[in-house]
């Protein structure tokens, strides 16, 4: 029985795709791949014979149209999306589609660009004690955001933002923060392209000048931005440390010593 494989790429190094996901195309009969997001190299990993098609040019029929011809016609059909599918994916847009057509689907997580640029740069996205929350969100643009995640709202939270799809509207990222009262001196992280072998870009700087140093760096697409109150904290002087791993505080796998 055929079945459509919605499957994360990861954030563009074609080693970070899951195992399962490397295994399916493998088998692929045809892959669709979101050739101005996924790094070529991943579809690599299918077999010879199997047709593989970008759809940088293609609408959302025309997407939903070809997993469903392709469905009738091999049994391993794989979407292979940017990060993971799940995350600005449009994947309820695409599934609905094969639900009406009687098509079995399933999605493969995939490493999120998030994850991969605070690994790139080195940074934890939570610390005890400093935030302990992440918000995974974007800037209106031509989608309107839904009342209530306005980012002058989400970030008065003043716990870590990961703000995808926005690196163009960097000045309304800083109005927004700097209303929600950030300091001009909070750190930022700006990573494009992370983990694409040759071509990712780390900037580091301030909620004041962010902006530019992404100007002088010419970054304006696929870019992660990052600010977090956990930023740069491998350098301060002292951090609080995880319970988990104190010797002082008891699990079910180990009890506490007295110092």
């Amino acid at each position: 029985m055929a079945k459509v494989w919605f499957v994360g790429a990861g954030p563009g190094d074609p080693e970070l795709i899951t195992v399962k996901g490397q295994r399916l195309l493998a088998q692929a009969g045809a892959v669709l791949f979101a050739g101005s997001l996924v790094n070529e190299a991943a579809t690599l990993y299918a077999p010879a014979g199997c047709l593989i098609r970008d759809s940088k040019d293609m609408t959302l029929g025309d997407i939903t149209a070809w997993l469903i011809e392709q469905a009738g016609q091999h049994e391993t059909v794989i979407r292979l999306q940017t990060g993971d599918p799940c995350l600005y994916g449009a994947l309820t847009e695409m599934v609905r589609p094969l639900d009406q057509a009687g098509i079995d689907w399933a999605v493969v997580p995939g490493v999120s660009s998030a994850l991969a640029s605070a690994a790139a740069a080195g940074e934890t996205l939570t610390l005890p004690e400093v935030t302990q929350t992440v918000i995974l969100s974007r800037v209106a643009g031509r989608t309107p955001m839904p009342a209530g995640e306005e980012l002058e709202a989400l970030a008065a939270h003043r716990s870590t933002l990961c703000l995808f799809l926005s690196i163009t509207l960097l000045a309304e990222v800083q109005r927004a923060l700097l209303a929600a009262g950030w300091p001009e001196t909070a750190p930022m992280l700006v990573v494009q392209k992370a983990s694409w072998p040759g071509e990712e870009k780390i900037v580091r700087g301030t909620l004041q000048d962010i902006r530019e140093r992404c100007r002088a760096e010419k970054i304006n697409s696929q870019a992660m931005i990052i600010a977090s109150p956990a930023l740069g904290a491998r350098y301060w002087p002292e951090i609080q440390h995880s319970k988990l791993y104190d010797a002082g505080f008891s699990h079910r796998f180990r009890k506490a010593t007295k110092t």
